[in-house]
């Protein structure tokens, strides 16, 4: 099986790697990583996003020793636009998380029109931080949590508190 997922992977946490788990699981993985002119029409938050190509090089220290572990193929192809790559007919199955569910319907939609197969849509939830809400690459950037979802020494007994 052919798998696809994508984002922008900065920084890379506990929340991405249940995906990638979960995409070696199915198949052979190829990774969209946002490009960098893509990359903040992607973010729901206004926030820096480091160059692709340290991007990139965090993706593949992640990637291979999963391939490997799981007798797969990877590859890391730059996303330019927001369907990506999973609009290619070569896929089978997409990997998302649940906020990224609809998205994964609308490739559906544009593979129909294209007259492809549809996708699976492999949804693969959150990963909860310590405090109980959701690791993201926004909190950790905040400095809330680290990439495991443990909090921060600051935030520690504050329980979900954002910043200020």
């Amino acid at each position: 099986m052919n798998v696809a997922l994508g984002g922008t992977f900065d920084p890379v946490h506990d929340g991405h790697r249940k995906l990638f788990e979960r995409a070696f699981e199915l198949g052979d993985v190829t990774v969209g990583l946002t490009a960098d002119d893509l990359a903040p029409d992607t973010r729901h938050v206004e926030r820096y996003v480091r160059p692709y190509e340290q991007r990139e090089r965090d993706l593949e220290a992640e990637l291979a020793p999963r391939a490997e572990e799981n007798g797969r193929e990877y590859e890391i192809r730059k996303l330019t636009e927001p369907t990506g790559i999973a609009v290619e007919p070569e896929f089978d199955a997409l990997v998302v998380s649940p906020e990224t569910r609809d998205g994964g319907e609308r490739i559906n939609e544009i593979r129909a029109e294209r007259g492809h197969d549809p996708l699976e849509l492999v949804i693969v939830d959150h990963v909860a931080a310590e405090d109980g809400e959701r690791i993201s690459s926004t909190r950790i950037v905040a400095g809330e949590i680290d990439e495991h979802g443990n909090l921060t020494p600051d935030r520690e007994g504050r329980g979900a508190t954002r910043p200020e």
